[in-house]
């Protein structure tokens, strides 16, 4: 404003003196003809007039410099004034929006904690209803496995209880054998002996001038004597005969046992019931002519049968894969709804493959749970396989991961390879996988798998020899077989309870202490084994035997047991005395 007011002061001048100086000129015009007198005095007077205007303007700009420097003063210290509050409402400002900026974080900061807060204690609420929901499947499961389990227990039991009839059979039709035989034997001997004796007693009347009363005290006791001698040598001559000729007559006798008792161990074993929901189906399932079900037995080698039973059929096979490939071959036809001969054999192949992953499956898991690592894929299938066997009411894949514990626990104490160990006691029996297709005892047919894949001598060793470790090589084979006798001789391996275990192992010492010169008798190998001690000045090394034959009667007539017992006589004498 001050700058305004001095720019209109020096233009007011300007306009003034140029007024005043045109206004001269024209004067000093006008009169420039009249005078040059007066037009001195005109530049004089104009000269004072300027003089005067110059220093009335020189006035008026102090004046307007003075008014200009107080303007001056007055802006830098309105300036230096509105900086100073400019400058605090700055500062008020940044402070006031640090305090909000501050404020909004920290709330912020609560609506983030307290939305952490409720989404968490959703999360625990979902994963608490999830656990609940998991573990109520798990406790179905469970149940529906324990179900399982306790069918199968069933079936093995009656499967158990008919080995142990045709045994029984078996044994009962070679006592009635051999009893017949040593009857005649006897009878021969005794009319021999009784020719004998008229002859003896004639002689001895004629030479030895004996009553007939003494003859016959003296020939009796020397008869006993002999005859209790030759008895014995004759029971061991025909045990002797026995077991050479045992493997000859073995395939007979279990041949004509199982004609005799085959009935509930095949419907034990070698059926499975396959549900239908309707009678109706049983027609589709036969189809025209019977084409339908001649498809399904030649593409599954399961007998397919129907018969009155309600809502359901039966497959018959002593395969238990095919038995199985042939159920869910069925299950799912008749699901399905469409059964005919080509469907049938799509249904069939798809059966074998999901057979195959989960035959490989359970070898899989099985190999995992042993701690048996780098078996070829082969071996892991006919090792799955062994999931459809069973041998006394036990499941050789089960029995077989519970030897490969035992071999690596006794391995890993006497400081040998404790997965070596495991590894032959998980392979020990794998010849059980394919036995029933491949002809040989288990034990050759292992050995021979186990050699084709490559597995270790120590290995290929304890397969040869789990059964009778005194020829093995290794002591991986009396480790995997004292593992064999642990887990099938253990309580409730083969569907035995503790007290009946007990109570067998007693009875079987009873049995052995009944008989005269029996001194002590003890239970050994979980029951396989009696060991009877005897008085040795009651009971003679030819005594000893047919005590043994005898004890082992009464076992078999009195008692009923898995396997074999063996009965073991041990008559000692010593002398003893004390050098004083």
């Amino acid at each position: 404003m001050a700058f305004t007011i001095l720019d209109a002061i020096l233009a007011l001048m300007v306009l003034v003196l140029g007024v005043a100086v045109v206004a001269l000129a024209q004067r000093s015009a006008r009169l420039a003809e009249v005078n040059k007198g007066e037009l001195e005095a005109a530049r004089r007077e104009a000269q004072q007039i300027l003089e005067a205007a110059r220093r009335q303007a020189e006035a008026v700009l102090e004046q307007a410099r003075a008014q200009l420097e107080a303007a001056r003063q007055e802006a830098q210290h309105l300036r230096s004034s509105a900086l100073a509050e400019a400058q605090n409402l700055r500062q008020s400002a940044q402070t006031e929006l640090e305090r909000l900026r501050q404020q909004g974080e920290e709330r912020l900061r609560q609506q983030l904690r307290e939305e952490r807060e409720r989404l968490q204690a959703s999360l625990e609420a979902d994963r608490a209803s999830l656990k609940a929901e998991r573990e109520r499947l798990q406790n179905e499961m469970q149940a529906t496995r324990a179900e399982r389990e306790e069918l199968k227990r069933e079936a093995e039991r009656l499967a158990r209880r008919g080995e142990q009839l045709d045994a029984r059979a078996a044994r009962l039709d070679e006592q009635e054998e051999k009893l017949d035989a040593l009857e005649k034997s006897l009878q021969n001997r005794e009319a021999e002996l009784a020719q004998r004796e008229k002859q003896i007693e004639l002689r001895l009347q004629e030479v030895a001038g004996m009553t007939q009363e003494e003859a016959r005290n003296l020939l009796l006791s020397k008869l006993e004597a002999e005859l209790e001698e030759e008895k014995a040598l004759r029971v061991k001559a025909n045990l002797e005969r026995v077991r050479l000729e045992v493997k000859r007559e073995a395939q007979k006798l279990l041949a004509l046992a199982a004609q005799r008792q085959a009935s509930e161990t095949a419907a034990a074993l070698a059926v499975s019931v396959v549900p239908i929901p309707s009678d109706a189906m049983k027609g589709r399932i036969i189809g025209r002519e019977g084409r339908n079900i001649r498809t399904f037995e030649a593409l599954t080698g399961v007998d397919l049968i129907i018969d009155d039973t309600p809502e359901a059929v039966l497959l018959s096979s002593f395969n238990p894969v095919r038995r199985e490939i042939a159920r869910m071959a069925l299950e799912q036809l008749v699901a399905d709804g469409r059964i005919h001969p080509s469907r049938i054999e799509e249904v069939v192949e798809k059966a074998k493959n999901e057979m195959k992953t989960f035959i490989y499956e359970r070898g899989e898991e099985a190999a995992l749970e042993a701690g048996v690592v780098g078996l070829k894929p082969g071996l892991v299938q006919l090792l799955g396989r062994l999931h459809f066997r069973s041998s006394y009411g036990q499941n050789v894949l089960k029995h077989s991961i519970q030897v490969a514990h035992l071999t690596g626990i006794m391995a890993a104490e006497l400081g040998l390879d404790a997965a070596l160990a495991r590894r032959a006691g998980l392979l020990h029996d794998l010849g059980k996988s394919v036995d029933r297709e491949i002809e040989g005892t288990h034990v050759e047919i292992g050995i021979t798998l186990a050699s084709r894949f490559g597995e270790p001598k120590e290995v290929v060793d304890a397969i040869a020899h789990h059964h009778d470790p005194e020829n093995g090589e290794t002591l991986y084979a009396v480790l995997v077989a004292a593992a064999d006798a642990i887990s099938a001789a253990r309580p409730g391996a083969r569907r035995e309870s503790l007290e009946e275990y007990i109570q067998r192992l007693e009875q079987l010492e009873r049995i052995a202490l009944s008989f005269p010169g029996v001194e002590h008798a003890f239970a050994v190998q979980a029951g396989r084994e009696v060991r009877v001690i005897v008085k040795p000045e009651r009971i003679s090394d030819a005594k000893a035997v047919l005590l043994a034959r005898e004890i082992a009667g009464r076992i078999e007539r009195d008692m009923n047991y898995p396997g074999q017992v063996q009965v073991t006589v041990v008559r000692e004498s010593r002398a003893v005395e004390f050098a004083k």
